[in-house]
Formats: structure tokens, C-alpha cells, sequence
């Protein structure tokens, strides 16, 4: 075997290694109880399905990324797309995103939708919330209501955040990740970006807000420091918002949400740059939360949602995340304010996008390009 020989071997052994490396996963348990279940696919035809709301009358409403809204009848996607939408700029990691029902949505009928706006100063676009009326009979959405708008429009065209949960008390809480901007905005409480906030239903700011008062903040900001969380629901005991974020090259993270809290990015994280080179040499500092859970490798976590329904009596009060990486679903086993442990189920399930527990109990899971799946109690 001649010297150059020898060298192209170990390199490509090098770059095998190099590129098994990137995408290795974490070790996570499978989990036992996944016996006792099992995936059905519900419905195709959403690209990428990244948020889901069940209605009081069963259909589903579906967002697709690409700009749409659409119906899923009794597991049929509805030929009709839902109308009215606002202007929405479907590039990069943008477009239409979470949707989420008033805890009263039987009594006052308003849903919420995330979207990427180009509305307001500067080129390019930022996330924007909304509240409107979902109209079944004509299929379309009506009293359009912008609640806030993320301002410094950027032409960046990833971590738009987006997902949207209710507290106890009837607040929204939506987010905005650092827009690409990870060194300006996410440590400037004068700035929209790499932050989560809290609003009335109807979009006014509390006066309770953490930075009310504060000069040059933004006043809807209820915490700070975050890279781009794309899970966030409410605690089903103690009502309060937990959330994950995508790390960089590790770090992905999961945080318990609480008023003016710093959560550190970029300034610490378990997680370094895409080429393995660091950013941070701090994984902690004063004033700054530790992550109740972090993956590393990254999992890159989409969806969350606290299992509750009677139909899964093993999971019962955990979490379920999904992996938009390694196509499987994670169980996070936690208590009312600590990370207990997790194991993984149902590997191959496809790239998780949107998780959703529907009125009818079921547990719904959306997938790229892959349709939506339910979880069901096997007979």
C-alpha cells in the first residue's frame, strides 16, 4: 500500500468520523411504555405543518410554513384554504408559524397566529402575533388584530421563535429568537429578538410587566437571553410557561420561564458554533439562569406539550418534545420546577415539527413533509 494510498484512507476515515460526530445523538433511554402505544398517520397533504389547534367541533386547523392555513375534517385535508390571512412572507425559517387557541375560545371565538410581517420599517420581515376570529362556514378569518409586532425588520432569514402559550391567568406569552443577531439582540432590552413576551388577550401590556418603567426597554418583554425557542407550554400544576430553545451546535436547552429573568445566550451556553470552534468560554454566570435540561448533542427540540389526557395514563404529567434532527419523540419525566430524567419513543416517526394535545385527548404530532400523526392507546 503506497504512502498516498494510506493518507486518502485516513482521511476519508477522518471525514466518516467528522460527519458521524456532527450528527451524533444524545444517549437517551428507550422508553418501556411505548408499548402500550402506538402512531396512526391522521392526515397528509401540510408541508410543514407548524402549528395545530383542534376547534370545539373537532376539525383541526392546521398552519403550513409555506403561508397557508388549512382544515383537516375527520383526518381529510379540506380542499378550500382558509382565507383572510394577513401579508406573510414565507422565506428561510419564516412564514406562517404557531397558531393557538383563547383558553374562552368556546365564549369569545379568538385564535392566535404567529407570522413572519414585513409591516413597519426597514427591509425584510420580523415574527408578528395576531389575534382573529375563524369564520367555519366560509372559511375564512376575520377581525384581524395585530397584537404586537416585533420591530427592526432584518432580511435574516432564521430564529423567528413563535410559539405561543396561555398562563392561568389569560396572559399570552409568544416568543422571538435572535433573529440571526445573536450578538445585538438578545442581551438589549431595548431591542425586539432572542426574548419571551407577555401580553393581555387583547395585546395591551401589564403594568406588572418586569421592565413597565424601565427607560428604552420594550415593555412587553417578560424574559431575555434566549436563542430561539420553538416548545413553550404551560405546567398543568403549578400554570407556569416552560419553554425550549434550539442551542447552536449543542446546548439545546429547556427553561422554566419567569419574570425579568436573563437566560444567558449568547453570553453563556453548553453549546459552541456550528464549525466546533466557541463563542462563550462561560457555561454560567451571576445573573443568568441555568437551563433546567440541556441537550448536547443537539436534539434540535420543535414542539412541547404536557401530556394530560386520560388516553395516556403512562405519561402522564411529562413532557413530550420533538426532535426535528433524529426524527423520534422525547418523554421528559419532570417535577413541578426540576428535570427528572427522559427516554425517547418512537424512533423514524419523522422530522417533529408540532405537537398538540387536542380536545379529544389525543396527542398529535405533525411532521416535515410526512403528514400528521395521532398517538393511540393500543387495544
Amino acid at each position: 500500500m503506497n504512502k498516498l494510498f494510506k493518507q486518502s484512507l485516513f482521511l476519508g476515515a477522518m471525514t466518516i468520523s467528522a460527519v458521524c460526530g456532527a450528527f451524533e445523538s444524545p444517549q437517551i433511554a428507550d422508553n418501556s411504555d411505548q408499548k402500550y402505544y402506538q402512531t396512526k398517520m391522521y392526515a397528509q397533504g401540510v408541508e410543514i405543518p407548524w402549528g395545530m389547534a383542534q376547534l370545539p367541533s373537532g376539525d383541526l386547523l392546521v398552519t403550513d410554513r409555506k403561508g397557508e392555513l388549512r382544515v383537516i375534517r375527520d383526518g381529510k385535508l379540506l380542499a378550500d384554504k382558509v382565507g383572510g390571512l394577513p401579508e406573510i412572507v414565507a422565506q428561510g425559517q419564516g412564514g406562517l408559524l404557531d397558531i393557538a387557541l383563547h383558553p374562552d375560545y368556546e365564549k369569545n371565538g379568538w385564535l392566535y397566529i404567529t407570522f413572519a410581517s414585513p409591516q413597519g420599517e426597514g427591509e425584510g420581515t420580523n415574527t408578528a402575533l395576531m389575534r382573529a376570529k375563524y369564520d367555519a362556514k366560509n372559511i375564512t378569518i376575520t377581525h384581524q388584530n395585530m397584537l404586537y409586532k416585533g420591530s427592526d425588520n432584518t432580511t435574516k432569514r432564521h430564529h423567528f421563535g413563535s410559539r405561543i402559550a396561555f398562563d392561568d391567568k389569560g396572559y399570552v406569552y409568544f416568543s422571538i429568537g435572535d433573529r440571526g443577531e445573536r450578538d445585538r439582540k438578545p442581551q438589549d432590552l431595548s431591542l425586539d429578538g432572542g426574548k419571551v413576551y407577555r401580553l393581555h388577550d387583547d395585546g395591551r401590556i401589564p403594568t406588572d410587566n418586569p421592565f413597565v418603567g424601565q427607560a428604552n426597554a420594550k415593555t412587553a418583554t417578560y424574559s431575555y437571553g434566549h436563542r430561539n425557542p420553538q416548545g413553550m407550554a404551560k405546567h398543568p400544576k403549578t400554570g407556569e410557561i416552560w419553554l425550549h430553545e434550539h442551542g447552536p451546535k449543542g446546548g439545546d436547552e429547556i427553561n422554566l420561564v419567569a419574570a425579568g429573568k436573563n437566560y444567558g445566550w449568547p453570553v453563556i451556553s453548553y453549546g459552541v458554533n456550528y464549525s466546533g470552534s466557541k463563542f462563550t468560554e462561560l457555561t454560567e454566570k451571576r445573573g443568568m439562569e441555568q437551563p433546567l435540561h440541556h441537550w448536547t448533542p443537539s436534539i434540535a427540540p420543535s414542539g412541547m406539550v404536557f401530556v394530560t389526557s386520560d388516553k395516556y395514563p403512562h405519561w402522564q404529567g411529562k413532557i413530550l418534545v420533538g426532535s426535528l434532527k433524529f426524527h423520534y419523540l422525547v418523554l421528559v419525566d419532570v417535577t413541578e420546577n426540576s428535570f427528572k430524567g427522559q427516554s425517547k419513543i418512537f424512533e423514524g416517526i419523522g422530522r417533529v415539527r408540532s405537537l398538540m394535545q387536542g380536545n379529544d385527548g389525543y396527542l398529535y404530532v405533525g411532521t416535515d413533509g410526512g403528514g400528521i400523526k395521532r398517538i393511540e392507546p393500543k387495544n
